[in-house]
């Protein structure tokens, strides 16, 4: 009987255990603190990501009632509203609880990345301070505010996030994680937001990298170093330099409707891009207007189509390793460029000695002769 009591005691703390974080989960079955009942009754609901659950409910007079709550231990917890479901050009609703126990929660406008750029009590959301509270219960945070929109929403794009630190003179920490959805306040269906931006960002990297950083080089490489294998060299090199640019240019392409797209400030990758793209239009140009090589002018087209050619390829790996950084590309994106270009750099040293080297025999055996 001892050891029955003993098992059943162990399979009851067993049972506990597991059930204990099915206890504390967040779920539209849980009730709202008394505290908000008043001005928070008879919400929607609807789970939204994680532990996140968003309470709400739309007024005649468009003001809309919400109430997110998701668990929490320190830190901050924000919601955003986006017009194209990016962070910059959006603005949130973000609570906490400060360190000495008092509750904040204020708008945001995010106009940058940086810290420096999520600016409080500023953004274009309407509402009035008196009416928002953040309560901390069970582990759980609640922010609960209303604001006042011009039409009722419908679909819409939201950001949530959440932060580890506690935010210092309203100065908000970097995100620990993050989502970014749509949500239909009609039927209170979500789904994940578009990633159209993130893969146009990595096209316009790939598309780009590739061609300015790794095709034209080797076109280069080629018209310098095999010469020997005439007149193969010629197309090759003209051939692999056309695929190369019209890569480049659907690149540059998609990196004009990114901009557009969500009006990044990046002037000196913009600047250096222009001035890329310019120089490799006028190599284009140079191809024919090229003079035949018996032409007294062959030596001066060679000098400009030479130079013109080093200068497009140096600005456009410098713009490359610029884009890299502002674009926020992970390590894999710098490792992979970075070996990329150590290739290069000892092909092209390999190479050039083995021409120094047949320069110099070819010119003693000449004048041995």
């Amino acid at each position: 009987m001892v050891g029955m009591g003993r098992a059943s005691v162990g399979a009851l703390l067993v049972a506990l255990a597991v059930l204990a974080p099915a206890a504390t989960a967040q779920t539209c079955g849980d009730e709202l603190p008394p505290q908000l009942v008043g001005n928070y009754s008879g919400l929607a609901c609807a789970p939204v990501w994680n532990n996140f659950v968003l309470r709400y409910a739309q007024g005649k007079d468009n003001v809309l009632r919400v109430v997110l709550s998701t668990m929490y231990s320190t830190g901050w917890v924000g919601m955003g509203f986006s017009k194209d479901g990016l962070m910059v050009g959006s603005s949130a609703m973000v609570g906490w609880m400060g360190k000495t126990g008092v509750a904040h929660i204020k708008q945001f406008s995010l106009q940058g990345k940086t810290p420096s750029q999520v600016v409080v009590d500023k953004g274009f959301l309407v509402s009035n301070d008196h009416d928002h509270t953040v309560l901390v219960q069970q582990a759980k945070i609640y922010l609960a505010f209303q604001l006042r929109f011009t039409a009722p929403l419908k679909r819409q794009n939201m950001l949530l996030a959440i932060g580890s630190a506690i935010p210092v003179n309203d100065r908000l920490s970097e995100h620990q994680d993050k989502t970014s959805i749509a949500f239909d306040f009609t039927t209170g269906s979500s789904s994940s937001a578009s990633s159209f931006p993130e893969g146009l960002k990595r096209t316009h990297g790939a598309l780009n990298l590739f061609a300015w950083g790794v095709l034209l080089p080797i076109g280069a490489i080629v018209a310098r170093y095999c010469r020997r294998w005439d007149p193969l060299w010629f197309y090759l090199h003209t051939g692999i330099q056309f695929v190369g640019f019209i890569l480049g240019l659907a690149g540059i392409v998609a990196g004009v409707s990114l901009y557009n797209k969500i009006q990044a400030n990046v002037p000196a990758h913009r600047g250096l891009g222009i001035f890329v793209l310019v120089l490799g239009i006028l190599q284009i140009l140079a191809i024919f207007l090229r003079p035949n090589k018996d032409s007294k002018y062959r030596k001066f087209w060679n000098w400009y189509h030479h130079w013109v050619g080093r200068l497009v390829l140096f600005f456009a790996a410098i713009n490359i390793v610029v884009g890299i950084k502002v674009g926020g590309a992970g390590n894999s994106w710098k490792i992979g460029y970075g070996f990329n270009l150590a290739v290069l750099l000892i092909t092209i040293i390999a190479l050039e000695v083995l021409l120094w080297t047949r320069w110099r025999n070819n010119s003693g055996s000449t004048a041995a002769y």
